[in-house]
């Protein structure tokens, strides 16, 4: 209870530290993920259907209690909320489990080190999903540790639920699934165990799979369609773009989610998880390298799933997805455990106090966010999104009046509604199906909506450059805002009657 109690207080001084800087929502994916949950109930065709098929879909119903009241809306908190949840009990899991391998010193040194991250503190007051994986990779890892050493049914199903829910948060919970599976099977060597968690954990995929092959036709359509990963790679490739570091070099994956991994958990952490490495060998804490599993997926990724990672001091010499490096902290984390434990039970208390300190003095010796790379990656991605989100809101917050309608593509461009704080019900994008397909293919006959809204080489943008060639426009541009480095921002208003143009030139 008092590591609970300490994990929410850290948790809850985060949130309000970042809230008051206006920071919650500087990751797109933050913005994206709040609305997709939003859009389920606030849309014109609300309902389970607008959960989408590239992102899973466990981050978003957790937001579903909250993200209905307007200003938590807007302001991100509705994604706060159970983000901070999550990061509580992975947290709480850390050190159940670290103990039970362990003892209490070294798992205090474990939950230490894993919550006083600021990377991973930031992202926690966010609606990012790195700290719902957390929370059902830890839980996983709990249950899996509980039932090896009792044989109890509670550790099991513990396992396997959380394992189901990993599975429906991240991609990753599918890469965990076999490993988990075999380890239940060979910890006990019992087959109904064996069977019950197959069956619980198994069909979290096995939901997804239908899901995607029901509402689009393809069971693999997160995996390999336009908007997946992979497909918007292989879009990218195809207009020229160079390959991602890593892409087919197992070393250069290595070394770029290493050095990913290095930037978010600071040098001395990774010092301690080296040597802690080396103990949980010597004293055979075989468990604490389940740990390491996230860590491989990455680095599996990066070889081959079109997955990239941008850090500054690496070709291409940008932040894209930096924060990836955050799922080696349980590892580092539970290795540092390792060491501590390595000490006579005596020195333990000391030994984990000192070295608790110096894992936190590179964040001490520089307590800005500039250093801290997951903050960093959300500020200089959003410096230009936020450019023109804030004066496109700021524009119809004065002018658009509720009922009047909007076209746009669900995209970057949906936080202009957030900041504008017009509900998703007035907004016509891809989620609302037929209508959106109707107004794109034949804006002459079904586009309807007073406003606009097209984001350079959008879809939105394809209905006006239709209605383009027509004798008497129905659409105005009215404001165009434009960011160096960024898609041009237009804003269209209907015209009350079609507006005559003159009769072309006669050529003779």
């Amino acid at each position: 209870m008092t590591v609970a109690i300490a994990l929410a207080t850290v948790s809850a001084l985060a949130i309000l530290f970042f809230f008051r800087r206006g920071e919650l929502l500087w990751y797109g994916d933050a913005t994206a993920h709040l609305n997709i949950a939003r859009r389920i109930v606030d849309s014109r065709s609300p309902g389970y259907e607008q959960i989408g098929s590239v992102w899973l879909p466990v981050p978003h119903l957790l937001m579903l209690p909250f993200v209905g009241v307007n200003s938590w809306w807007t302001s991100g908190l509705a994604g706060a909320f159970p983000s901070a949840l999550c990061f509580v009990t992975a947290g709480c899991f850390l050190f159940a489990a670290v103990r039970r391998l362990t003892d209490t010193a070294p798992a205090l040194m474990a939950v230490a080190i894993f919550a006083l991250n600021p990377n991973l503190l930031y992202l926690q007051a966010t609606p990012m999903s790195e700290a719902v994986l957390f929370a059902g990779f830890l839980g996983l890892f709990w249950g899996l540790v509980h039932y090896a050493q009792t044989g109890s049914w509670l550790g099991l199903l513990v396992a396997a639920f959380a394992a189901g829910l990993t599975t429906l948060t991240r991609y990753e919970g599918w890469f965990l699934l076999p490993f988990a599976a075999a380890t239940v099977f060979w910890s006990q060597k019992r087959f109904a165990p064996f069977a019950t968690f197959c069956l619980i954990a198994g069909a979290a995929p096995i939901y997804w799979l239908l899901h995607n092959a029901i509402f689009f036709g393809d069971p693999l359509e997160f995996y390999r369609g336009l908007y997946s990963a992979k497909g918007i790679y292989r879009t990218a490739l195809n207009q020229g773009m160079a390959r991602y570091p890593g892409d087919g070099d197992w070393l250069k994956a290595g070394e770029y989610f290493f050095a990913a991994a290095r930037m978010n958990a600071n040098w001395m952490v990774i010092a301690l998880g080296a040597v802690g490495l080396v103990a949980a060998l010597v004293k055979r804490l075989w468990w604490l390298f389940f740990l390491a599993l996230t860590p491989l997926f990455y680095v599996i990724s990066l070889h081959g799933s079109g997955t990239p990672i941008f850090i500054p001091d690496r070709w291409p010499n940008s932040y894209y997805n930096a924060r990836y490096g955050l799922a080696a902290l349980p590892l580092l984390a539970g290795a540092a455990a390792a060491f501590v434990a390595a000490w006579p039970r005596g020195a333990q208390w000391p030994v984990m106090w000192v070295l608790t300190f110096c894992s936190l003095v590179p964040w001490l010796a520089y307590p800005r966010p500039q250093n801290w790379v997951s903050w960093k990656e959300a500020q200089v991605n959003s410096v230009d999104r936020r450019a023109w989100t804030y004066p496109a809101a700021e524009y119809l917050r004065q002018h658009y009046r509720r009922g009047d309608g909007i076209l746009a593509s669900f995209g970057d461009q949906t936080g202009i509604f957030t900041a504008a704080r017009i509900p998703l019900k007035e907004v016509l994008h891809a989620g609302n199906g037929p209508a959106w397909f109707a107004a794109i293919a034949r804006p002459d006959l079904f586009l309807h909506e007073t406003w606009v809204v097209v984001r350079e080489g959008d879809r939105a943008g394809e209905a006006i450059r239709k209605l383009a060639p027509v004798r008497h426009p129905r659409y105005v541009l009215k404001q165009s805002i434009r960011v160096k480095g960024a898609p041009t921002i237009e804003i269209w208003r209907r015209v009350a009657m079609p507006i005559a143009l003159p009769p072309p030139a006669m050529t003779q």
